[in-house]
């Protein structure tokens, strides 16, 4: 909980209380109707779909995926370069086939936009026209399009990111590969969010009790 210093009226102030809301991990079924409302039919729709690819399949942050060319995305090896990540790092990290799938069909609708673009020198999630897609236009796209999929829980960028971590985990994954996919300079780092987000050990031990 943060607190911060407002000003009223006559000079005064006092302290006000700022609740941060905690990340909602969503369910595989909950990701699959985020990505169906985006639609699969109009250029933005395939765009939308493969930027919840990136975030959730990928767990790349939104700044990151925004900032993806095409030359960063091998497609036919599942390989993502981020070239401009957290702190002016750069990794590679990997994404499997059926996001992969998504991704394609928003690169074929690209090349079938002709507006007079050389479509290979913009960001691969660009804009009808070549432009850049701005981080204030996801924050405000993820929840709407979370409301029409009728999904009750907080839905933004980070939360699909949260969402890839908790799957790799609950499938087994080691976690010094989760750290290097999520970009974490320090598996220490890793395993306090594995555990802020998924707490396995208090909920293994609570559903282990008989009763």
């Amino acid at each position: 909980m943060h607190y911060t210093r407002e000003q009223h009226a006559g000079g005064s102030t006092r302290n006000t209380k700022k609740t941060t809301l905690p990340i909602e991990v969503l369910t595989e079924d909950e990701a699959r109707r985020l990505m169906d409302a985006c639609g699969a039919r109009s250029p933005t729709g395939l765009r939308n779909r493969a930027l919840i690819a990136l975030l959730y399949r990928a767990g790349l942050r939104v700044s990151e995926a925004l900032a993806l060319y095409p030359k960063d995305i091998d497609l036919q090896r599942g390989i993502v370069r981020v070239l401009r990540g957290k702190n002016g790092y750069a990794r590679t990290v990997g994404i499997d086939p059926a996001a992969c799938a998504v991704i394609a069909r928003w690169v074929e609708a690209r090349r079938r936009m002709s507006r007079g673009v050389d479509w290979k020198t913009v960001p691969l999630l660009c804009t009808t026209r070549g432009g850049a897609v701005s981080a204030s236009y996801v924050r405000v796209l993820l929840p709407r399009l979370g409301m029409k999929a009728g999904i009750a829980k907080r839905v933004h960028a980070h939360g699909l990111r949260h969402t890839m971590a908790a799957e790799l985990r609950a499938e087994g994954v080691d976690i010094a590969v989760i750290s290097r996919q999520l970009g974490h300079r320090s598996i220490t780092t890793t395993a306090r969010y594995l555990d802020h987000i998924m707490p396995t050990a208090v909920i293994d031990a609570m559903r282990g009790r008989g009763w």
